[in-house]
């Protein structure tokens, strides 16, 4: 089972988007099989393959309410200026939560990572980058 310390330090090493394919790829090389992630307090949930459950919460982060109109439109132009390293995590949280994303499910087996809005429905499914 992975601890809180080490997958601490892996988030402390991501400054924008475009440093996610690597958190992702260091996070999964501890035995993290899924990480969910809640917009509306940034609470992350990180699972092993024996169902184990880390939940960890950021020291500093607005709460956040969640727009009850989704935009897989606004969520796509957030991703897009956020992978290119145009913002900041909270930034992009707060992105999110206007296009009515409550929550996002990053899959370390498939490489995916699944945009929900509150009813549970898929608003955008991406294909992580392998490094």
């Amino acid at each position: 089972m992975f601890i809180k310390e080490d997958i601490q330090k892996a988030e402390s090493k991501i400054t924008n988007g475009s440093d996610f394919p690597r958190f992702i790829k260091e996070i999964k090389a501890m035995g993290v099989i899924r990480n969910d992630v809640y917009v509306s307090n940034g609470l992350s949930a990180y699972f092993d393959s024996e169902n184990q459950v880390l939940q960890m919460s950021p020291d500093e982060y607005p709460e956040l309410v969640v727009n009850e109109e989704s935009s897989a439109e606004k969520l796509t132009h957030a991703l897009e200026i956020h992978q290119k390293g145009e913002t900041d995590y909270i930034t992009f949280c707060k992105q999110a939560a206007d296009a009515g994303v409550e929550k996002w499910i990053t899959d370390l087996e498939e490489m995916t990572c699944t945009y929900l809005n509150s009813e549970g429905e898929e608003l955008l499914t991406e294909n992580i980058s392998k490094i």
